[in-house]
């Protein structure tokens, strides 16, 4: 299965370390163990089911140590609920 993700916002306010960073999926929400994912390894705040019934999650920008000016590579992991490992890199 390939995953699809979008960050948002897309630029990313270095100066506000209490903006959110959610992650929107194309992942059915039901089949996401939600407490699993982290973005760098760092865990998620909270997740939820989007307008399509998919898996987004939402991230403190502040505890997301690697962000910086330019360009940025960051991990998202997790595990579905069958024990599936979940791996995603965004450039």
């Amino acid at each position: 299965m390939t995953i699809d993700i979008v960050i948002s916002p897309n630029i990313l306010n270095l100066q506000n370390a209490r903006q959110w960073v959610t992650v929107h999926s194309n992942m059915a929400y039901s089949l996401v163990a939600g407490a699993s994912v982290t973005l760098d390894d760092v865990p998620i705040n909270w997740w939820k089911s989007d307008t399509q019934g998919n898996f987004a999650a939402k991230f403190v920008i502040g505890d997301i140590k690697n962000v910086g000016a330019g360009f940025q590579t960051l991990c998202l992991e997790g595990v579905t609920k069958d024990g599936s490992f979940i791996k995603v890199v965004m450039i």
